[in-house]
């Protein structure tokens, strides 16, 4: 299994989509974000046609992919795949991009978890979705990728209230001591309940970095990708059977 974060650097979209954006749903360019969509699978070493986008809108909804498509999946927040060399794509700009993979069994997941999908259980569905394909919570390893970081991610008190009560932990103060959400921190808890083996965790905020893209400090913005996908070199899975 590999896995990539981008960043704003490296691409060719004009200021405010400066340089790398990879959204293609934030009134960049057409032109430019299928160039720089291009230049991502080139540094991956795979066809433009095996990474596979979303059409993101903060849903419970996840699809099974198997093999190559010509457009984003439609209206859906999670991939799974048990497909070597097919890359899943989470687009954003300060919510939770959510890679997930149980290697022994050849199941990864790419799950977009902002407020309202981490809210509604984007990620436990995820999950399930792992396991009717083989895979087993206490061999997933899970990444929380850069997101807005609960010292910056202020809200309404009644807001903070309802998240916390639907995703118990992420409930905060932000460094004004104003109610805020760190959605990390409540997906890392429920990620665990799940019996998830182990949860890795990208520190950066992208209200904070000047290298991400944050919708937060500076919409409109382009959106950061990040990716998991599984070597299509790497040695057969040994297992993955269900017990």
């Amino acid at each position: 299994m590999r896995r990539v974060v981008t960043t704003r650097q490296g691409g060719v979209s004009r200021p405010p989509y400066d340089t790398f954006n990879l959204g293609d749903h934030v009134g960049d360019e057409p032109d430019a974000v299928a160039a720089n969509r291009s230049r991502l699978a080139t540094q991956l070493g795979l066809a433009p046609d095996h990474v596979v986008w979303m059409e993101q809108i903060h849903s419970r909804n996840v699809t099974v992919v198997d093999g190559p498509v010509d457009h984003a999946v439609e209206a859906t927040d999670g991939l799974v795949t048990t497909t070597p060399g097919l890359a899943l794509a989470v687009l954003s700009a300060d919510c939770v991009p959510v890679l997930l993979s149980d290697d022994e069994a050849g199941v990864i997941a790419g799950v977009h978890a902002g407020r309202v999908g981490a809210r509604i259980g984007i990620v436990p569905e995820a999950v399930r979705v792992m396991i009717s394909l083989g895979a087993r919570p206490e061999r997933i390893g899970a990444f929380l990728g850069p997101a807005a970081c609960g010292r910056q991610y202020e809200v309404p008190a009644e807001m903070q209230r309802d998240v916390e009560e639907h995703l118990p932990g992420s409930a905060c103060l932000t460094d004004k001591r104003t109610p805020g959400l760190d959605l990390r921190a409540g997906l890392r808890r429920q990620l665990l309940a799940l019996g998830v083996a182990a949860v890795a965790e990208d520190p950066r905020c992208t209200i904070e970095d000047q290298d991400l893209f944050s919708h937060r400090r500076s919409a409109p913005t382009g959106r950061l990708a990040s990716v998991i996908w599984i070597d299509p070199d790497a040695p057969e899975p040994s297992g993955g059977e269900p017990s």
